[in-house]
């Protein structure tokens, strides 16, 4: 059996190229666990890696993306009847706008 070797990849590209499979939600801290920009969130009793909390999804939803439910621009709240969804919370439509936004 012959054992195939990635080519070297110069570092100059390498900070381009990221970490292809990492969700585009991994641009932003978590809110929740508190995981750094392009790290894994972490469920915080354990320490384990776990999957992209919920929090950090709609952090990054709000911060790119604007909410056709609300007609809110990139960075407000999403809101219902005047009143600040809980917690951080946005509309399903404004994470289908930021996934859109993201491809």
């Amino acid at each position: 059996m012959t054992r195939r070797h990635a080519a070297p990849m110069p570092d100059s590209i390498r900070k381009f190229m990221g970490n292809v499979a990492a969700h585009p939600a991994r641009s932003v801290v978590c809110p929740w666990c508190r995981a750094g920009v392009q790290q894994p969130c972490v469920i915080p009793s354990s320490g384990k890696t776990g999957r992209i909390h919920q929090q950090r999804m709609d952090a990054w939803a709000q911060l790119t993306a604007c909410c056709t439910t609300c007609q809110v621009t990139p960075g407000v709240p999403c809101h219902l009847d005047g009143r600040v969804l809980k917690d951080g919370a946005v509309h399903a439509a404004r994470h289908a706008e930021a996934e859109v936004t993201a491809a």
